[in-house]
């Protein structure tokens, strides 16, 4: 997927889009040309977070964020990602730069793809927001 555009690859489950997220999202579109946000799948979503979730269908989540209009495509990832499906996705998208959430539990894997496809990461800084699993909570969902 190589392009004279700058692209930009970012990921995430997004299940209650939030305004970090969106915090998050402009931000890494500001870093180029093109946005291209990888979503978790629901399998994916609930071995990481548990039973009753994820609230809104991969479907829902990848409409949801293709009706912003500063992203570009949204890419639903397959059940089972090993770190070589991570980085053979990275190699298919060739981004330019890698955004994650500053803090980012993967950070040293994300460099480590990155630098293979000559990418540059950069971590965004974390603000003050109501996650989705703290929404979820005072919701009483989970």
């Amino acid at each position: 997927m190589k392009s004279k555009n700058k692209i930009v690859l970012a990921g995430g489950c997004f299940d209650i889009l939030h305004y970090g997220h969106l915090y998050f999202l402009k931000r890494a579109k500001h870093l180029g040309d093109i946005l291209i946000v990888a979503i978790e799948s629901d399998k994916r979503i609930r071995e990481l977070k548990g039973r009753g979730r994820p609230i809104h269908t991969e479907e829902q989540r990848k409409e949801m964020l293709e009706s912003l209009q500063f992203i570009d495509k949204v890419i639903v990832l397959k059940d089972k990602m090993t770190d070589r499906d991570y980085l053979d996705f990275v190699v298919k998208v060739h981004p330019s730069i890698i955004a994650v959430t500053e803090g980012d539990a993967v950070l040293e894997k994300k460099k480590k793809q990155a630098k293979i496809v000559g990418a540059g990461v950069i971590e965004i800084p974390k603000i003050k927001a109501l996650s989705t699993s703290q929404i979820s909570k005072l919701l009483k969902l989970d």
